[in-house]
This record gives structure tokens, C-alpha cells and sequence, in this order.
């Protein structure tokens, strides 16, 4: 009797540990909402995603809405909630109107990290490949080369919503004006490079209005590729220079035609890895801490006031690099 006792009180202590065990996979589900599903920057960046996630073996996913709306990421993050996933990922379209549902998320336990937004609000942490500064200037020193630092230029960005492209953008212009008086900015700036159609609209309609436009930076990897289109159609290639971030493979032909100058990027699947290697340091509790190495990031020193984890690790795309780089899968 006794040993029947304790097998079945043994049987109930595996059942319970299953029981828990699987509980707590399901609990460890990270998900991570982008800013549109379907294009070439974020297919990277959900291999990514999906490839460090076997690596640690979290279960990590990616919702890509099915257009740039901020509408669409409140949802799909109001969806997560009520799966009870661990860790929200977010590269927002519009910060503002995602405080109030990521800090619904952190109040219901949930870690929040988010990427392309420093200082997000409701964000436990962002992290960047790139600082805004560095990355803004470096494009904006690579079109004043490229137009002889002279001429009508147009910014393109994700939206006017999306802090990090006008962060970007801001750094070009005032680096541009700084450094290279005669080159004048057409109009402010325009919120169309998430959309490669709108891209190419508004830059067509731009060559037509500006007879003297020489170039188009654009941030938003959908942008080059609009811009790109428009100056092949116009017959302007060597006349007007695109540059920006954007997809190599999605965009080789351009740069090989000339019709993107160049550019450059952070490695999207790259970040894809760094979201969930940060999920599930945060997951088990760990602290983040200034000067230790993380894998995707190398060394560390974050903004802990902020919450930003911001590193340098630019990649130039032109003729040279765009083949093996799309080779990659970006």
C-alpha cells in the first residue's frame, strides 16, 4: 500500500511539474509587433527573430500589420496582452500613440522593449545599431558629395510621427546646413517612405515642381526604392541622387543602374536577434549593465535615465557591398 502511495504521489509531482513546465513555456512567449509585414527590411529582421529564438529556444514570433498605421500596432499589441505573452517588441510607426497601450502592457507585467524609438515611453528598454547623429550625418555628408554641395534636395521620412527617422532627418538638414551652404531643402519633409508607391509619387511630383531638385535622402527603407523608381522614369539618373537606408536585395538593380547612390544601414536581422537575446535576458531577470558585452550589440554603455542601449555599427550599401549583402538575405 505504501508503495502505491508513493508512486501515485510521485506520478502527481511529475504530472505537476509537466503541468508547471509547460506553463511556463507558454509564459515565456515573446512577441514582436513591426511597423508593416510583408517587405524585404523586415522578412530579415524576422528570420532573425525566429533564428535566435530556436538558438535560446524562447518561443519568439513576429506581427507585421498589413500597412504602416499606428491603429494596426495598438492592436496587434492589445492582441499580445491577452495572450499573455512575457516580453511586447515594437518598432513603432507613431511613439506617442503607443504610450498609453505599451504602458498597459508594463502594468500587466508585461517587459516591453522597443527598437527605432529612443525614449520611448511605456519601453522598459530601446535599443539602436546606430545612433541618430551618427546616422543622420553620415547620409547627409554622403548626398553633399554626391550633389557637389549645391543644389534642391527633399527629405523623405517613415512618417512624421516616427522619432527616429526625423532624428535622422534633423541631423542631415543640420549637418547639410552647417557644412554646406549652398544646398537648399525643398519643403520640410515628407511622411512616405514606409509606402514604395507614395515614395515614388511624391517624388515625381517633386521633380516636376523643383526643376533644380538634385537629391532625395530618404529614411524609411521603402523610400530609395520610390525616389530610385522615379528618377529611372524621369530619365534623371547621374542628375539626381537618392540615398538612404534600405534593402539590398530589394534595391540592387537601383544602385547598380545608379539610380540609388547609396547609403547606409544597420543588419535587420541582426536586430531581429537582439530583441530576443534582450527578451530573455530580461526574462531571467538579468540586469543590463554599463560596459558588459551583449551578444548582437558587443559592449555596451546605456542612457539608464533614457533607457536607451544606442551602438555604431553602420554598413555602407553602393556597388561594392549591395550583391553580398543581399546575398545575406537583407
Amino acid at each position: 500500500m505504501f508503495r502505491k502511495l508513493l508512486v501515485a504521489a510521485l506520478a502527481t509531482s511529475l504530472s505537476l511539474a509537466g503541468a508547471f513546465s509547460v506553463a511556463a513555456q507558454e509564459a515565456a512567449k515573446v512577441g514582436i509587433v513591426v511597423k508593416i509585414g510583408g517587405i524585404p527590411w523586415f522578412n530579415a529582421m524576422e528570420a532573425g527573430i525566429k533564428e535566435r529564438g530556436q538558438e535560446l529556444g524562447v518561443d519568439a514570433f513576429m506581427v507585421g500589420p498589413t500597412s504602416a498605421d499606428p491603429a494596426l500596432q495598438v492592436r496587434a499589441i492589445e492582441d499580445l496582452i491577452a495572450q499573455g505573452v512575457k516580453v511586447i517588441g515594437v518598432v513603432p510607426n507613431d511613439a506617442k500613440v503607443l504610450e498609453p497601450v505599451l504602458t498597459k502592457a508594463k502594468e500587466r507585467g508585461i517587459i516591453v522593449i522597443t527598437h527605432e524609438s529612443p525614449g520611448q515611453k511605456g519601453a522598459d528598454w530601446d535599443f539602436e545599431l546606430a545612433s541618430s547623429t551618427g546616422f543622420g550625418e553620415a547620409h547627409g555628408k554622403l548626398l553633399a558629395e554626391k550633389m557637389g554641395g549645391k543644389g534642391e534636395y527633399a527629405v523623405f521620412v517613415g512618417s512624421l510621427t516616427v522619432p527616429l527617422h526625423n532624428a535622422w532627418a534633423d541631423a542631415a538638414i543640420a549637418y547639410i546646413k552647417k557644412n554646406y551652404p549652398e544646398m537648399t531643402l525643398v519643403g520640410d519633409r515628407y511622411g512616405v517612405a514606409e509606402d514604395v508607391d507614395e515614395s515614388r509619387s511624391t517624388a515625381l511630383d517633386l521633380i516636376s515642381a523643383h526643376p533644380n531638385l538634385k537629391g532625395f535622402l530618404a529614411f524609411g527603407s521603402q523610400g530609395p526604392i520610390g525616389a530610385g523608381r522615379a528618377i529611372e522614369e524621369r530619365r534623371k539618373v547621374g542628375e539626381i541622387f537618392v540615398l538612404g537606408p534600405f534593402s539590398p536585395g530589394q534595391g540592387q538593380k537601383l544602385v547598380k543602374s545608379d539610380a540609388i547612390s547609396g547609403g547606409f544601414m544597420w543588419n535587420p536581422k541582426q536586430a531581429g536577434e537582439v530583441f530576443v537575446t534582450l527578451a530573455d535576458k530580461l526574462m531571467k531577470g538579468e540586469e543590463i549593465k554599463d560596459g558588459e558585452e551583449i551578444e548582437g550589440l558587443g559592449v555596451i554603455h546605456p542612457d539608464f535615465e533614457n533607457r536607451n542601449i544606442i551602438v555604431d555599427q553602420l554598413v555602407p550599401i553602393n556597388k561594392d557591398t549591395v550583391a553580398d549583402l543581399a546575398a545575406m538575405g537583407l
